[in-house]
């Protein structure tokens, strides 16, 4: 019996000690998924936030159907390029191409570019749209003619400065959800979250030019 007594107590430790083992290994298992999980959320959630942190901030907000139709609504009968300042997902430039337009659209989160160029590709507009990862503020736009925003109001002041100092006098900048500051609006459809606002160039600027009139002469 005293073998025996002493043979199982040899054994529970023993028992007990796979046991931990197998615990410590299932813990570092666990651990090993949490913290690679949490760098691929800071990975995805990173290019989100940091615009955030920014003075000014454009964040990601996805346009309704309704503001796609009303955007559209104001490229009618307008020709040249096409682009969307903080094109998120491109649901803008997109829908744009598929009108005919080249568009293009510029985006400071990667993650959003890459799906972007994935949808145009999927609906076969890849070759009459571009999307760029790249700060707005460090974008000179007087190329297009055609801007469409989708900014917040803090922003608005100095991007209608920047339209104006960049863009030719024949561009026609659309803006949604926020109007701008400083310029009366030549055109204005939707209602709510899906008004949208067109702002001639010409007319903001004042540089309308005006064909002259002759006058016929009259006979004496």
């Amino acid at each position: 019996p005293g073998a025996m007594s002493q043979a199982v107590s040899e054994e529970i430790p023993q028992e007990q000690g796979e046991g931990g083992s197998r615990r410590s290994s299932w813990g570092l298992l666990v651990t090993a998924g949490v913290g690679g999980t949490l760098v691929a959320l800071y990975a995805v959630a990173t290019p989100f936030v940091t615009p955030a942190l920014r003075k000014v901030c454009l964040p990601f907000v996805p346009a309704t159907a309704a503001q796609i139709q009303n955007v559209l609504k104001m490229l009618e009968n307008r020709s040249g390029s096409v682009v969307d300042i903080g094109s998120g997902d491109g649901r803008i430039v997109i829908a744009a191409a598929k009108k005919g337009f080249q568009a293009v659209g510029y985006e400071l989160n990667p993650w959003l570019v890459w799906y972007s160029r994935y949808r145009a590709w999927r609906d076969g507009v890849h070759q009459n749209t571009k999307f760029y990862i790249s700060d707005l503020w460090k974008v000179s736009f007087s190329h297009y003619t055609n801007v469409v925003v989708f900014g917040v109001p803090q922003m608005m002041p100095q991007l209608e400065k920047k339209l104006e100092d960049e863009l030719e006098c024949n561009a026609r900048i659309i803006a949604c959800r926020f109007p701008f500051p400083c310029w009366i609006p030549d055109h204005t459809t939707g209602e709510g979250i899906d008004t949208v606002w067109a702002y001639d160039l010409k007319h903001s600027r004042g540089c309308e030019t005006k064909s002259l009139e002759i006058t016929p002469e009259t006979e004496s």
